[in-house]
């Protein structure tokens, strides 16, 4: 059998995002630049327009303005994504929760620097955990993709675009600055080929007129977890988006038993797939008492600590996070299964991660590896490793 043929290319994260917007049917980006994410938003301007399939670039003149452009794009049927970092994601906010409110589906890629405010904007960080996470009132979950490397950058865009126009909800690609702007070989066959989902469509059973018209209800489900078929802004059906409390026609009610019941819904369409949306990578080494947990960055310093304390003669195991919430909760408690202490290394000062996921740790020995303003060395997480 022939071997396949290597391809090597020079590429950094933020173009492997762009890329995988591309690759998924992106057709609809709007930015605003910003360091250190400003590579997406280059990259996007100047492939999305030429692109085969085509689609439009739009420079925004905030951030603001970017996000609402990308709700409405996606409103009309486009898939739609934008990128920013931690003061622009914080302008943003308001229109992520119109956008879990009205169902729109939207991805948005936020390259973490160092904060708070405008803090380090060329210095790296992993401190946007909480504040992507727990941006909304009501505390809904927002998927979020956590990738390390470009193929990684790449492969997660995809899923982030599939899981948001299946689940109709706003999706997060967090990655931080050391990912997406440090160039490295990437071999274009390692990318897995993900298949690109669409939106469900509505679709009238029978009947013409205002017969088919009654049929169609913006938010309409029977479980609360079922995802409501979609039809855009300007289309054959009358479509009422807002971000008040409403019932499945969209219609504004308070407290009723069906207004109430879509906001058991808007949760529950994502908690409920919790499982699907997992996704982890591990090396477990059997009969191992220790454990490190990675996301981002810092699992590229995790994996070398792991392996050259296993050459050492050290037994010790690695788990990396790639989808960080709906928390992968079955997945980590099984790579928790005989381990005694787990190392958690991550570019902030409180342990943000560990702080979510320290209740599945149960009676562990948990101890965090922290720093902030650089990055965290293998040998600050060898000394962790009994």
């Amino acid at each position: 059998m022939q071997e396949r043929q290597r391809i090597i290319q020079i590429r950094n994260g933020n173009e492997m995002v762009a890329e995988g917007a591309l690759r998924a049917g992106c057709t609809f980006f709007a930015g605003y630049p910003i360091a250190p994410a400003t590579g997406i938003y280059e990259t996007m301007m100047n492939h999305l327009p030429r692109h085969r399939r085509g689609g439009v670039a739009i420079s925004a003149p905030d951030e603001i303005s970017a996000l609402a452009y990308c709700v409405g794009g996606s409103l009309r049927g486009a898939k739609a994504m934008t990128a920013t970092s931690g003061p622009g994601w914080a302008l943003m906010i308001e229109t992520v929760q119109y956008a879990v409110m009205t169902e729109t589906p939207v991805v948005i890629a936020v390259v973490q620097r160092l904060g708070p405010s405008t803090g380090g904007a060329t210095q790296g960080a992993q401190g946007d955990i909480l504040l992507t996470e727990f941006c909304t009132s009501g505390g809904y979950t927002i998927p979020i993709f956590c990738p390390s490397n470009p193929i990684e950058c790449f492969e997660l865009t995809v899923l982030a675009f599939n899981w948001a126009e299946r689940l109709r909800t706003p999706v997060i690609v967090l990655t931080d600055k050391e990912i997406a702007m440090t160039y490295e070989s990437v071999d274009l066959n390692e990318l897995h080929d993900i298949s690109a989902l669409e939106r469900s469509p509505f679709a009238p059973e029978s009947g013409i007129g205002e017969e088919m018209q009654a049929q169609f209800r913006t938010y309409e489900f029977e479980d609360f977890a079922e995802v409501p078929k979609f039809s855009s802004v300007g289309g054959p059906w009358k479509v009422t988006a807002t971000g008040s409390m409403h019932d499945k026609s969209g219609r504004l009610r308070k407290n009723t038993e069906e207004s109430i019941g879509v906001l058991h819904h808007l949760q529950r369409k994502i908690s409920e797939r919790a499982g699907e949306l997992g996704i982890v990578k591990t090396d477990i080494e059997p009969s191992a008492q220790s454990l490190v947990l990675s996301y981002g960055v810092t699992a590229r310093t995790a994996r070398e600590a792991v392996l050259k304390a296993r050459r050492e003669g050290v037994k010790v195991s690695w788990l990396n996070v790639l989808s960080l919430f709906p928390i992968p909760e079955k997945k980590i408690l099984t790579a928790l299964d005989g381990v005694q202490r787990v190392i958690i290394p991550e570019e902030n000062l409180t342990g943000q991660y560990r702080s979510v996921i320290r209740h599945l740790l149960a009676d562990r020995e948990v101890v965090g590896v922290n720093q902030v303003g650089r990055m965290i060395t293998p040998e600050e997480i060898i000394k962790e490793i009994p």
